[in-house]
């Protein structure tokens, strides 16, 4: 499956745009402020129908435009879709699948995965746990689809239980329903640190050797730390009901899969503290390229976005990253101008010119 068309409109400082992708590496050029960002985000939008870089979503739609629109053609299997995506300030946001309106996991298979890279996805090393459990449950949700619902399941009896603790703890309600509460969120819970655990264990060897492919000395790890030491349901169950008290005390639930974390680590030692920010961006790339391999493997390969990727990297592992750019599936990354990209501009490639939240010109393949 590959993206591509994509048309946008009233998206932060675009007020129109289109541009074709090359089935390879599409590179974006334009000076500071042109606008390069916020394409990379519109078409992160449009396959995701959520913003990369803001939860204030409401911040896509350009001042004084109308809704912001992203419309994304995809082909998989000879068949072209039509993915339509629009965020408009009052109605909200709508979703459009070939003229119909979007849902369930079916219309997840009319569409790439994206992977973005853009300098606050640094988080992932330095930012909290949220994040990175985060990331890791859509990336399963990305490479199997159907596994997606675990994670929802496990929100939404997370928030039941943490309701009526609230509710216990002021004494409006009754601690009696927390039986019931505990051995669905057990259940729910269970599943989903096994789906956890099975992804980190399918990227730990593709990350230790992205890591080096990029110029990151060995040995690099990826590591799924979750909170419970629960190995099914009913563990995970007698865990909750033996913290019952303490969380009545505090009124939310202090144990479980929501307090998980996943830890990269250079040299056995955590890349968040001990890392430079250099290796903390490679160890970034290293888990994005490691779940295209994954996702690859089923069937699922990712969209690459790429912005800004060779800040703070020297000239060899620039030119590591670059290779392992073209050797791989659909990318696009922005850049200043292509010497940012050494050895980037090769047969196949496309060109776009960025400036003032335009597109200038279509995608021009680079001669042979």
């Amino acid at each position: 499956m590959r993206v591509a068309h994509v048309t946008l409109r009233d998206f932060r400082n675009c007020e129109r745009g289109a541009l074709e992708l090359s089935d390879g590496l599409t590179i974006a050029c334009g000076p500071n402020g042109a606008g390069k960002t916020n394409l990379l985000e519109a078409i992160y939008f449009g396959l995701t129908a959520r913003s990369c870089r803001t939860s204030n979503e409401r911040e896509v739609v350009r001042h004084g435009g109308g809704p912001a629109r992203v419309a994304v053609t995809t082909i998989r299997e000879g068949e072209r879709y039509l993915i339509e995506t629009a965020l408009d300030l009052n109605e909200g946001k709508r979703i459009r699948v070939n003229g119909s309106p979007a849902g369930g996991p079916a219309s997840l298979e009319t569409r790439p995965p994206a992977s973005v890279f853009i300098p606050e996805r640094l988080e992932l090393v330095k930012g909290a746990p949220a994040h990175r459990r985060a990331h890791l449950d859509r990336f399963i949700a990305a490479a199997w689809p159907a596994r997606a619902e675990a994670r929802a399941a496990y929100s939404r009896t997370l928030g039941q239980r943490n309701a009526l603790l609230a509710r216990a703890r002021s004494g409006s309600g009754s601690a009696a329903q927390l039986d019931a509460w505990d051995e669905q969120l057990g259940s729910d819970g269970a599943a989903l640190m096994e789906d956890r655990a099975g992804a980190v264990e399918q990227l730990e060897p593709c990350f230790a050797a992205r890591a080096v492919e990029l110029g990151l000395p060995e040995p690099a790890a990826i590591r799924y730390r979750p909170r419970s030491r629960a190995h099914d349901a009913a563990a995970l169950t007698a865990e909750l009901a033996a913290r019952r008290a303490q969380d009545l005390e505090r009124g939310f639930t202090t144990h479980g899969p929501h307090r998980d974390d996943l830890v990269l680590t250079h040299d056995g030692r955590a890349l968040r503290s001990f890392g430079s920010q250099g290796q903390q961006r490679l160890s970034v790339l290293a888990l994005l390229f490691a779940e295209r391999d994954v996702l690859t493997e089923h069937g699922r390969e990712p969209l690459m976005l790429l912005d800004d990727v060779m800040s703070e990297l020297d000239a060899p592992r620039r030119a590591r990253l670059v290779q392992a750019i073209l050797a791989g599936g659909q990318t696009l990354v922005t850049a200043a101008d292509t010497d940012h990209l050494p050895g980037a501009v090769a047969p196949g490639v496309a060109i776009l010119e960025v400036d003032a939240g335009e597109v200038h010109a279509a995608p021009r393949a680079v001669a042979a």
